[in-house]
């Protein structure tokens, strides 16, 4: 029982509270992770079997270091638990319960870029302008219906959506919902949400199997509860119902996901669902200095809707909360590497001490330019994904169709790759016979001769040969093995190897990284099954943040707010504390909205351990043209006593009494004091006026949408990026190229919508 012994009264408390529901409430830094991971080894110690225990996160990374954390308590049991992420766990499940749904037990999962691509494909079919019916806006409607557990024939009775889908202008989107779940069915195929929509159907319909995984999972943890949606929700909810030994740990201050569905309300009304709740709060921030907190905690004070916590650190105080002002974005980022190479060299620090985080990454280039210009080493989180590039998801799948051959995404990207003699029009033509004859596009290319004449018949016929020889070689060898086998006969290593590019080389070494991936996955001792598709599987549930192949680099860490969520740093930089920017101007429309961007702000003040540095400029370029700026009213909600106002000779002396009431005085100085920035001879800083296109005329904009390109008579070119208002008084927001964002009541504007 020594593992108790490191545990303050609050964690030791939760830890041994192991019966009936629980609720635990962990601020920032408190130790969330060693709770539950003591909690865990703790019921096995009692004699739970490990098996009988279901612990659910939200990253992979996660669920691998809690499960290391309890093999050093209870040894080689620990790999027995039930651990992983939702869509890891309730993939598995369904790869044992898939054929009660009608689904194949190897079905594909596909990611975004599958699903859109097949969205384009239907989009295509279906004649629909790709403006209006912009795929990641249809995507977007069709994960949100899922995760309401919303099913595409429901859709197409609701009233309200069908409404609101015709006053949008997009009636089509309940046709396109309905036609791709059936062409999913029809390839084997799951995306990431239908992973949580089946298991609920699945559990839903099948009352003997929900009754089974309720006995199984006699012990359910759930960690980041605040980020659950309705559909995870509902699956913990369900499969609690009979033991009721469920816990669930997490922070309402940290709930910034509700664009992806997640719910607040499920954490807030946890205890209205279980009335016997034991409630646990750890509150004690082990991470953060005194100052960081009492800084964090006088802005989250201003969220009215939260449950109740008072988070504290006997830390050292620590440094004041640096806030410095910029008279544009450029020289912001100039400030800040400037500052990370002072303090490295004065503090004996590394680059990896320091961390960037911003609201929208688009933010990101200020902060690179100025980092490159002073040789300061760097990584943005949350780009191109090793296994999102080309050269990889074409391997990937080659290796989807020979385990899944009815998977026609995966299909219709490989079979002319690399060329073989299958052009567009054969490709055009097997989709064409499938549908005519009602049958998988599989079945067309596996009976070519039947379908298709002369050269290209023959084509196909190769084509399927080859990928048949390869589910033979798929059902006696191990992955490397059929990875490398397939990777040779299907031509890709010859294709790669012969293009002697920079390009080239590096799409050939991806491949060879990719395999060294693979040997390494089949010589894996805590995994029984190493077959190709097994692996598969775990690539296709990776999430962003698995993907770090040297987290050991010494490298400035760049980053939006949302992917610095349960990362900590040293010293930490948020940038463009702007009015509009942070908060964003999409979240000033209701209270619930904002308070979600305050929790975001909480979010990137609690990732800093020592020193916290706050940043905001005057002005912005936006198309060229620049834009003043006012700071963001999360300033006036930090405490002023913890405040250092580093603003140099910017600012005139004078006394500085901080935000709040002296927010006018502030601006004025701004006004005054900031430098006049130097206009270039150059038309992009001072446009043209406009002269409208030939045969200009107002169109109908009754059926105007986001995302439209539309021309003013005198402000030119822009993109509509917000529509308000009711059906008399809609406002648009449109982004102009030459003259930044304007706001325009649609029935005065005379808008040309451009085709």
């Amino acid at each position: 029982m020594d593992y108790l012994a490191g545990l303050n009264p609050s964690q030791r408390a939760a830890v041994e509270q192991t019966e009936g529901p629980v609720m635990i409430v962990a601020g920032a830094g408190s130790g969330k992770t060693r709770v539950i991971t003591y909690r865990v080894a703790h019921l096995i110690q009692k004699g739970v079997d490990p098996f009988r225990i279901l612990v659910l996160t939200f990253t992979n990374k996660a669920a691998k270091e809690m499960r290391e954390r309890i093999m050093k308590v209870v040894g080689g049991e620990a790999k027995n638990i039930w651990m992983g992420t939702f869509h890891s766990v309730f993939a598995r499940i369904l790869r044992v319960e898939a054929e009660l749904i009608g689904y194949p037990r190897n079905f594909t999962i596909y990611d975004t870029d599958d699903s859109k691509s097949l969205l384009r494909t239907i989009l295509k079919e279906l004649n629909l302008d790709d403006k209006l019916y912009n795929v990641n806006h249809v995507f977007g409607r069709i994960s949100a219906a899922k995760n309401n557990l919303i099913s595409p024939q429901e859709y197409n009775k609701n009233d309200a959506l069908l409404a609101e889908d015709r006053e949008n202008g997009r009636s089509m989107l309940g046709q396109i919902y309905m036609t791709y779940a059936q062409r999913c069915y029809r390839a084997g195929a799951m995306d990431f949400d239908d992973l949580l929509f089946k298991t609920n159907v699945l559990l839903n319909k099948y009352p003997e199997t929900l009754y089974k995984y309720q006995q199984q999972f006699r012990y359910l943890m759930v960690d980041e509860y605040q980020d659950t949606n309705f559909s995870q929700y509902l699956i913990v909810k369900r499969l609690a119902a009979v033991n009721e030994n469920i816990c669930v740990v997490g922070d309402d201050a940290q709930s910034i996901y509700a664009f992806r569905g997640a719910n607040i309300q499920n954490i807030l009304n946890f205890q209205k669902d279980y009335p016997d709740v034991k409630v646990f709060k750890l509150e004690q921030n082990y991470r953060s200095t005194k100052t960081i907190v009492k800084a964090a905690n006088s802005i989250i004070a201003n969220n009215k809707n939260q449950l109740e916590k008072n988070v504290f650190s006997d830390n050292e105080d620590g440094e004041k909360i640096k806030v410095a002002r910029a008279f544009s974005d450029n020289e912001e980022g100039k400030i800040i590497a400037e500052e990370i190479v002072q303090e490295k060299s004065l503090k004996s620090l590394k680059y990896k001490d320091f961390a960037i985080l911003y609201r929208t990454n688009a933010q990101s280039r200020a902060m690179e330019e100025s980092l490159r210009k002073l040789g300061v080493p760097y990584k943005i989180y949350g780009g191109t994904s090793f296994y999102q590039r080309k050269e990889i998801k074409d391997l990937i799948a080659y290796f989807r169709l020979t385990y899944n051959p009815n998977d026609e995404e995966a299909l219709k990207r490989v079979i002319n790759y690399p060329r073989r003699g299958i052009g567009d029009t054969t490709v055009e033509k097997i989709i064409v016979a499938a549908d005519q004859k009602q049958v998988r596009l599989w079945d067309v290319v596996a009976n070519a001769q039947l379908f298709l004449d002369g050269r290209s018949a023959a084509a196909v016929a190769g084509f399927a040969l080859m990928i048949q020889s390869f589910q033979a070689m798929g059902n006696s060898h191990n992955a490397f093995d059929t990875a490398m086998h397939i990777a040779q006969h299907s031509g890709i290593l010859k294709n790669l190897y012969e293009d002697k590019s920079v390009e080239g080389l590096s799409r050939y070494e991806n491949i060879q990284e990719l395999l060294n991936g693979i040997k390494e996955f089949s010589e894996r001792e805590d995994i029984e099954e190493h077959s190709l598709d097994v692996f598969l599987q775990d690539v296709a549930l990776l999430t962003n943040d698995d993907n770090d192949k040297n987290p050991d680099a010494d490298t400035v860490s760049l980053m939006t707010i949302h992917s610095s969520k349960g990362l900590e740093f040293p010293h930490v930089f948020i940038v463009g504390l702007e009015e509009n920017l942070f908060p964003s101007q999409l979240s000033l429309n209701s209270r619930s909205d904002l308070e979600e961007e305050r929790r975001l702000f909480y979010v990137a003040v609690t990732r800093a351990e020592k020193k916290l540095h706050l940043s905001y400029a005057t002005s912005r370029y936006r198309w060229g043209t620049l834009n003043n700026c006012e700071p963001s009213r999360f300033l006036d909600e930090l405490n002023p006593a913890c405040l250092e106002l580093d603003f140099k000779s910017r600012m005139p002396v004078q006394e500085e009494q901080g935000f709040g009431t002296e927010r006018i005085a502030w601006q004025q100085k701004d006004m005054f004091s900031k430098p006049k920035p130097k206009v270039r001879k150059t038309t992009s800083i001072l446009p043209k006026a406009h002269t409208p296109s030939a045969g200009f005329a107002p169109s109908d904009t009754s059926g105007l949408a986001v995302g439209m390109e539309v021309e003013h008579e005198r402000f030119g070119y822009g993109e509509v990026v917000e529509l308000e208002g009711n059906k008399q008084d809609i406002k648009a927001t449109i982004l102009f190229k030459e003259l930044g964002q304007k706001q325009l009541l649609l029935k005065f504007a005379k808008l040309r919508i451009v085709q």
